[in-house]
């Protein structure tokens, strides 16, 4: 039983694993295959969601999502699969590998669809809650940066509610890296300069 290898039974073999997963670029990857060139030279040059939204439009901002999203599904699935705690250090190897990532010399995305992905995949109300409060501030302000900034903040309290203190102590930490990530979007809200979503003009406000 490949269960019964230690190293796969090694939970921070799952860090490891998580963080070569989400440092893979795919807001870089994608938009370089279809032709748009390196998408760090553009917009706000950012690799995330967001970034490609404004640059290269919905299909492939649709994309860069969903990838980001499930790169941090999968590396919390397969740390869950071997290794008792693997889940947990395998979604925080994937978000510190995209928000870090040794390939672009550790600028990587501000970690939101990333942070949904292992969210829905180690606490799934978390993974709704998460969800829900971006559509709906997104829906009501406009702003994609401030949706992030509020989904991250209260996501927290779903696995909290529930017991779930690894869950909820994980995601509140990557809620603080999220947030210091942010920290040009927040000066722009303050000042009343960020671009909303569908706008035109000014700096994206990136997220991803």
């Amino acid at each position: 039983m490949f269960t019964d290898t230690p190293l796969l039974a090694n939970p921070w073999t799952w860090f490891v694993v998580g963080y070569l997963l989400g440092a893979i670029p795919f807001g870089l990857i994608v938009t370089r295959l279809a032709g748009m060139g390196d998408i760090r030279r553009m917009g706000s040059g950012n690799i995330g969601t967001t970034n490609v939204l404004r640059t290269g439009g919905k299909s492939l901002a649709a994309l860069t999502l969903l990838l980001d999203a499930g790169k941090g599904a999968l590396a919390v699935w397969l740390g869950h699969t071997f290794a008792y705690g693997g889940d947990i250090l395998g979604g925080m190897g994937a978000f510190i590998g995209h928000l870090f990532p040794v390939w672009l010399l550790f600028r990587g995305g501000k970690g939101v669809a990333t942070m949904l992905g292992i969210a829905l995949a180690i606490h799934p109300p978390a993974g709704l809650v998460f969800a829900a409060v971006w559509l709906l501030v997104a829906g009501v302000t406009r702003y994609s940066s401030l949706a992030g900034l509020m989904a991250v903040t209260l996501t927290p309290l779903a696995p909290a509610l529930a017991g779930r203190w690894d869950a909820a102590l994980l995601f509140a930490g990557m809620a603080v890296l999220v947030i210091a990530k942010h920290d040009e979007n927040i000066a722009k809200l303050r000042a009343g300069t960020e671009s909303k979503i569908g706008g035109r003009g000014g700096a994206p406000d990136p997220n991803g």
